[in-house]
């Protein structure tokens, strides 16, 4: 039987990020044997994956971050069971990992990041991920993976971490304006940039919806269109960004914020998450 050392099992713990115990029954069980005791703790994280392939991971964090020229932006969520591991510091390192990843590779969708290698230890972010299953012992998910390219990307990270907002501008402008219209997305959660960016489906539902109230208030039916179409430029006010109330100075909307500060400046996309 092969001698087992401590050195042995905090080399392992230190790659894998499993338990002292779990670390020494994998290389016991090994034979000394190193990737063959990291395979036993991936397999691990896939069983109990499996155990609990049924369970919500509703909790976790959501990080953006741009890169370092400033002109691509990206959001991840990373998903768990608990808000006890979502505050745990080596999950957040994990998370922050993937995302810097993303930042570096730039992969085009949620499967490309999957499939890149983690940190050169010769698995995927993929695969990485269900180890952690094992050693955290929870269900983990990465649900989410969004990217904005732009003149000018800002990113913004609500405190908590359960909420952030990547936005493009056509062109560089003062970082505080960006800031804020950031703020303005994670604040008032809007649906699009303007009134022609709303999902047709979208638009559709909301006038269902405001032709049924309308009939539900008793209005003729030969009114029930124009009642509804004014709902609809309430929903517009509310709901797309550059007209929206300006969270800071209710007398502007955003499309006048952004016109003060330059005639030429536009958002040219976003993205928000947020858990639910």
């Amino acid at each position: 039987m092969a001698t087992i050392t401590a050195a042995d099992v905090n080399k392992l713990r230190l790659q894998t990020g499993a338990g002292m115990m779990d670390c020494k029954k994998a290389l016991t069980e090994a034979e000394g044997d190193f990737e063959q005791a990291v395979d036993i703790l991936r397999k691990k994280g896939q069983k109990v994956a499996a155990n609990r392939s049924d369970r919500d991971a509703k909790e976790g964090l959501v990080i953006a971050k741009t890169t370092t020229d400033g002109k691509k932006g990206v959001i991840i969520v990373l998903n768990c069971e608990t808000d006890f591991v979502a505050k745990n510091e080596a999950f957040g390192n994990f998370a922050n990992t993937i995302l810097d990843l993303a930042i570096a590779k730039g992969p085009k969708s949620i499967d490309e990041l999957k499939a890149l290698p983690f940190a050169g230890n010769g698995v995927t972010v993929g695969e990485k991920l269900i180890e952690q299953i094992g050693v955290i012992g929870e269900k983990l998910e990465l649900s989410s993976y969004e990217v904005v390219e732009a003149g000018k990307v800002v990113a913004y990270n609500h405190p908590g971490n359960k909420l952030a907002t990547i936005v493009g501008f056509n062109k560089t402008n003062e970082d505080s304006i960006s800031k804020d219209v950031a703020m303005q997305i994670a604040a008032m959660a809007p649906v699009a940039v303007d009134k022609d960016d709303v999902d047709t489906r979208m638009l559709e539902r909301e006038l269902d919806i405001a032709r049924e109230q309308v009939r539900q208030e008793g209005k003729p039916e030969d009114m029930v269109e124009k009642i509804a179409q004014g709902k609809l430029n309430k929903f517009y006010k509310e709901s797309t960004l550059l007209n929206q109330e300006y969270i800071k100075d209710s007398k502007k909307t955003i499309r006048q914020f952004l016109a003060d500060a330059d005639k030429e400046l536009k958002v040219t996309g976003f993205k928000r998450i947020a858990l639910s």
